[in-house]
């Protein structure tokens, strides 16, 4: 992550969209959130998180999708209204 304006899906405020620009991780967490919908290039909106590393609800086209706190924090956005 070389870019300021990008950041973790965990640490993205609730209420807040933005687009998937990079998973980081491996080919096993990659292709479990592929067949989630989670891939760059995806808008997401974050609907809530739970405290002390609780699961991470996503929304995408009318869907919610909950993920780890650990999977989230290998999602890497781009905030809206950070785009150039």
């Amino acid at each position: 992550m070389t870019d300021k304006k990008q950041m973790t899906l965990t640490r993205m405020q609730s209420g807040r969209g933005g687009v998937v620009v990079q998973i980081d991780g491996g080919c096993g967490l990659v292709s479990r959130l592929d067949a989630l919908g989670i891939r760059p290039g995806r808008r997401v909106t974050k609907v809530s998180s739970m405290l002390m590393r609780g699961p991470v609800t996503i929304e995408m086209n009318g869907a919610r999708v909950a993920i780890g706190f650990g999977m989230a924090k290998k999602v890497i956005v781009e905030p809206d209204g950070d785009r150039e």
